[in-house]
């Protein structure tokens, strides 16, 4: 056995509960064929996450969404001195708030869609909107595509606005662009193979990703070695200027002309056997249980 002790955090309180609590479980399979002494803990309370890490060397966080992918449960962390793999209180924050992300992408001038954004405070005035059909509507703080719509009217626009602003006090609408989604998988210095995602109806949204038997994954992705180095160098570039660390996961769109649109970070993906960054190392040639230590020895005491 290993002398470190790890507590595995998933659940939460967010939309992304379940699929947390599936990444969750698989992390710690994992830690345990890896020979630690592993911890799973259900956290709801800051409190829970408190006592979860009270006596244990190090934390994995399989938390996905608000409170616990957003900095909250890093900054207990933080105060409590506990290391853990993967991105600070501050990137956590920034990198889960798809408005300011872009916001820092466009100022240092690397490529990311048009967009506009509501407040609930502000409202949607529909006669103001430039950026055309179709287009994206995205709650500003959720992950999972949820609340996400495609939208092709002023009527479905003003709908689906209404319908985020339900679940998020900001809301995304961001140009459509048309062409292929990818992601790229970073575990410490490295951007794993590249995923080319092909959705059944052309947009990858919560049924195709966690519903859809027909959604399909390409690993090597096809892109060719000088265009996917290119593409992973951007997705590194971005990954760093929100503060990220560890590892994590850059969506973009590359359009039919071939230029790259960066979309999101996500700082702590799936990590369920179907979720991407699996999928991905696995192209690298490292097992579940490899990714899962590669991750781990990127954690840090604040």
């Amino acid at each position: 056995m290993k002398d470190e002790s790890i507590a595995v955090l998933m659940g939460g309180i967010s939309e992304e509960r379940t699929v947390s609590l599936r990444s969750g479980a698989a992390v710690a399979s994992a830690l345990q064929k890896l020979g630690y002494d592993v911890k799973p803990c259900d956290v709801r309370t800051l409190k829970e996450v408190v006592s979860a890490v009270e006596s244990v060397d190090k934390a994995f966080l399989a938390l996905h969404g608000r409170w616990g992918e957003d900095g909250t449960v890093q900054g207990i962390l933080d105060s409590l001195k506990v290391a853990y793999p993967g991105s600070g209180l501050a990137a956590s924050a920034l990198a889960m708030d798809k408005v300011r992300s872009k916001w820092v992408w466009h100022a240092a001038g690397l490529p990311t869609p048009a967009f506009e954004m509501v407040t609930a405070a502000q409202g949607f005035d529909l006669s103001r909107y430039n950026l055309g059909f179709p287009a994206i509507v995205k709650p500003a703080h959720e992950g999972s595509s949820i609340g996400v719509a495609k939208v092709e009217t002023p009527e479905a626009l003003k709908a689906a606005v209404d319908a985020a602003l339900l679940l998020d006090h900001e809301v995304l609408i961001e140009k459509w662009v048309v062409g292929t989604e990818y992601t790229a998988a970073i575990v410490g210095e490295k951007v794993l193979p590249l995923i080319r995602i092909e959705p059944p109806h052309g947009f990858y949204d919560y049924a195709a990703k966690y519903e859809s038997e027909q959604t399909q994954f390409f690993c090597p992705c096809g892109l060719n070695p000088v265009k996917e180095g290119e593409i992973a160098a951007l997705a590194q570039a971005a990954f760093s200027l929100l503060g990220c660390r560890g590892w994590g996961r850059v969506d973009f769109m590359l359009d039919d002309q071939g230029q790259p649109w960066l979309i999101e970070v996500n700082t702590i993906p799936g990590m369920t056997d179907h979720s991407l960054v699996p999928m991905a190392a696995r192209a690298f040639g490292w097992s579940f249980e490899q990714l899962v230590a590669q991750i781990l020895e990127t954690a840090k005491v604040p």
